[in-house]
């Protein structure tokens, strides 16, 4: 499954938003597979009235239906109908005041070719399309918006609507396989109907009948008796399941890798080279008649490795076919965290191996003086490092949670410093409820990946995000079944390359 972002317009009049979701004309755009190109008729649509619209390509919140569809020679339109939930008014809202500016669509790829780190899609099916934030190709963004003054002024609650079956997030497409369609042929789930209890069970019911028995009813000893069974034999009473999954442990986010630049990763090999200047010529004073100073420009190969992330799971095709879809859906976002948390270790342990530090130490959470000494030192490091790059200053910062906690306890006679509820005179924006931040003129990047769960050095990291570049493939998952042993093995996994251009191009705090 593959998912992009393209153009959209929302209407305020008829509750509907609609716009290009597909560019044709052989536009490239980042996506969740890495740089992706869509072929004309590429993409087959079934049943254009069962698309759902997601918000943020999340199943649990729908806020509306496929109307229509149009594909013309520069890529595919469509409509909205957004439904009356506050929810679906939210959105309306949202996209009128360019707050959510693009749709992405999620496909199930067919058919598709690497060509020059560009994934071109042949064949591809259509599972649902999402409101997004932003567009991932430049041609899209909303186009209409309807929604009447009066709706939007008096939403009604939302209702429940369906289970959806389809997960967005993850990347289905391999060259040597045929992609499966599991989730697409998911039957619809119902909650489990239960009959209602043969007698009204409250505490006020069974006070009332307990004096009325008392008294002499035989009605109220009858219902006392049947209340006493029931209450005396739980399992007689249904135990509902919800559908709602708790899952305090994965998470797809990946900030160290977010704090460097990305590149698409080359389509063949184990290993490429990027060239690389090792020294430069020199200019000197030269007395008049001397000869010229003579030193060359010498140059080499950065050669660099790429390495596999993969995963895999074997369950019963009992398990996959008489389950809720929630499982599967689950399974597949699982998988994606666990390889969203490998790579992002890799590059943070890439990075910490790479970093230069200097013999001022600091205590292992530094007090606000010795954080902006490790700041300030940082950054003439990194340009002295980097100069000869476009932009040679250090921009970033990358933590751990520790330093992250650490950072927000930093105050000024008991005045938060990172933290202020009036930032004009603060020293930066870092909070409890967001891992990204500002810290002394540099971007905050919170990392849970880090290779070590210990604060040591390098739990602190300046960084130019120009020294460093992570390359990726798209992510591929395949599915297998052994007929013999009734069992399905899913494997998820993709290729990366950390590419250290300038290793003191990070700074990292010298722990004493």
């Amino acid at each position: 499954m593959i998912t992009f972002s393209a153009e959209l317009k929302a209407d305020a009049a008829e509750r509907t938003i609609s716009g290009k979701i597909v560019p044709y004309d052989g536009e490239v755009g980042m996506t969740s597979a890495g740089a992706v190109v869509f072929e004309r008729r590429a993409i087959n649509i079934a049943e254009s009235s069962n698309v759902k619209l997601l918000l943020e390509h999340d199943p649990k919140q729908p806020i509306g239906r496929a109307q229509f569809f149009n594909e013309t020679e520069d890529g595919i339109y469509a409509s909205f109908k957004i439904s009356k939930s506050s929810r679906g008014t939210d959105a309306l809202i949202e996209a009128a005041e360019e707050l959510r500016t693009g749709l992405s669509v999620g496909v199930m790829v067919n058919a598709a070719k690497p060509k020059n780190g560009v994934l071109y899609v042949s064949s591809a099916e259509l599972l649902e399309v999402s409101l997004v934030q932003a567009a991932a190709f430049k041609s899209a963004a909303v186009t209409d918006i309807a929604a009447s003054e009066d709706e939007v002024a008096e939403p009604t609650q939302p209702t429940e609507s369906e289970t959806v079956v389809e997960e967005t997030t993850a990347v289905e497409a391999t060259p040597t396989v045929e992609a499966a369609a599991v989730e697409a042929a998911r039957p619809a789930v119902t909650a489990m109907a239960y009959s209602k209890p043969r007698i009204e069970l409250t505490a006020a019911k069974y006070a009332e009948q307990s004096i009325r028995a008392a008294l002499g009813d035989e009605d109220a000893r009858q219902y006392l008796v049947a209340a006493d069974s029931t209450v005396n034999n739980p399992g007689l009473v249904p135990t509902r399941q919800l559908s709602e999954i708790i899952n305090p442990l994965g998470t797809t986010i990946r900030p160290s890798i977010e704090a460097i630049t990305r590149g698409v990763l080359p389509d063949a090999g184990m290993t490429f080279e990027i060239p690389k200047i090792t020294a430069m010529p020199a200019v000197a004073e030269i007395a008049q008649g001397n000869a010229f100073q003579d030193t060359d420009m010498t140059s080499d190969f950065l050669s660099v490795t790429v390495k596999k992330y993969a995963g895999q799971q074997t369950f019963s095709v009992e398990l996959l076919d008489r389950t809720s879809p929630a499982f599967f859906d689950e399974l597949v976002r699982n998988m994606g965290a666990a390889y969203a948390k490998a790579t992002d270790a890799a590059v943070n342990a890439a990075i910490i191996t790479g970093a230069s530090l200097d013999a001022t130490t600091t205590v292992t959470y530094p007090t606000a003086a010795e954080l902006l000494g490790v700041v300030a030192r940082g950054a003439a490091s990194v340009y002295n490092a980097t100069l000869g790059l476009s932009n040679p200053f250090a921009r970033n910062m990358i933590v751990n949670t520790s330093q992250w906690s650490n950072i927000m306890t930093l105050n000024d006679a008991g005045r938060p410093i990172y933290t202020a509820s009036q930032p004009q005179n603060a020293g930066g924006a870092v909070t409890p409820t967001a891992l990204q931040g500002n810290v002394a003129g540099l971007n905050l990047y919170v990392t849970p990946n880090t290779a070590s769960g210990t604060d040591t050095d390098g739990s602190i990291l300046i960084v130019n995000p120009d020294a460093y570049t992570w390359y990726e493939s798209p992510t591929y998952r395949l599915r297998a079944e052994t007929t013999a042993t009734g069992q399905v093995t899913i494997g998820y996994y993709g290729y990366g390359a950390i590419a250290t251009k300038v290793g003191a191009g990070a700074f990292k705090n010298n722990k004493a």
